[in-house]
C-alpha cells in the first residue's frame, strides 16, 4: 500500500476525516473483496497525485464496524468524499479512475 494512502480506523476517523483541514476521500474495504483489490491501485494512485492537498484513507469494514455502520455501508467497495468535516458525495463499487479523480478534484 502506498506511503500516502492512510489507514483510518473506528478510533481515528474523527480525528484523521472529519477535522481534516482537506478534503478527503475515503475507502471503504476488505481484505476479501475482489472488487475492492480491483480499485486499490487507483486509490493508490490518486493518494500520490493528491499528497499535500486531500487526504486518501481506508477503513477496513471487517475491523472498523462502527464507522461503516455510521455511514451506511451495506457493500463495498464505497468510497466516501468529504469536505469541511461533511460527507458530500459516495460512489458504490469498482469504478474508474477517472471518476474518482473528478470527485475529488472538485473538493479543491
Amino acid at each position: 500500500m502506498s506511503g500516502n494512502v492512510t489507514q483510518v480506523t473506528d478510533a481515528t476517523f474523527e480525528a484523521t476525516v472529519v477535522n481534516a483541514d482537506k478534503p478527503a476521500m475515503v475507502d471503504f474495504w476488505a481484505t476479501w473483496c475482489g472488487p475492492c483489490r480491483i480499485i486499490a491501485p487507483h486509490v493508490e494512485a490518486l493518494a500520490e497525485e493528491f499528497a499535500g492537498k486531500a487526504i486518501v484513507a481506508k477503513v477496513d469494514v471487517d475491523s472498523s464496524r462502527q464507522t461503516a455502520i455510521k455511514f451506511g455501508i451495506q457493500s463495498i467497495p464505497t468510497l466516501l468524499f468529504f469536505k469541511g468535516g461533511k460527507m458530500v458525495d459516495r460512489v458504490i463499487g469498482a469504478v474508474d479512475k477517472k471518476v474518482l479523480k473528478e470527485k475529488l478534484t472538485a473538493l479543491l
